[in-house]
């Protein structure tokens, strides 16, 4: 049997304050150029006009310069729309730009895999910088 809740869960805490606080970071550990390579497939908001879920894989692509994102922030930062009515093009730009603008890459690229719905494929993809030697993208078939 369920029970109510009657105050936020630590885990709802911690979405919450990613969206607020800067995300953590560490510095490069190489002054190398080398793309590290983020998928988080568990992405999901509400549709902005029907209010449904909405689910999908976000990946993210980045040269560093002098940044890394920690990735529990990372994780925390994704799961932060998971209530927001917002369109699949809309959140693909958000992350690309905090992302950009928290880390300063030398190149990053953003793709939004969304999940069909209603026999419709949408992917999304937000590049900035020195974006061409990244890997070209196999889009999830689902």
């Amino acid at each position: 049997m369920a029970t109510p809740l009657t105050s936020p869960l630590y885990g709802d805490l911690a979405i919450t304050k990613s969206r607020e606080d800067a995300l953590v970071k560490w510095p490069s550990p190489s002054a190398n150029q080398y793309t590290i390579h983020l998928e988080h497939p568990e992405f999901t908001a509400l549709c902005p006009r029907s209010g449904y879920p909405d689910f999908g894989t976000i990946v993210v692509d980045y040269c560093p310069q002098q940044w890394v994102v920690e990735l529990k922030a990372f994780k925390l930062f994704i799961n932060s729309f998971r209530n927001d009515r917002i369109s699949h093009e809309d959140v693909t730009n958000q992350i690309a730009d905090r992302l950009w603008n928290e880390l300063s890459p030398r190149g990053i690229r953003v793709i939004g895999d969304f999940t069909r719905r209603g026999g419709v494929k949408t992917v999304i993809t937000v590049k900035k910088g020195d974006w061409q030697n990244f890997d070209p993208y196999q889009s999830n078939p689902l």
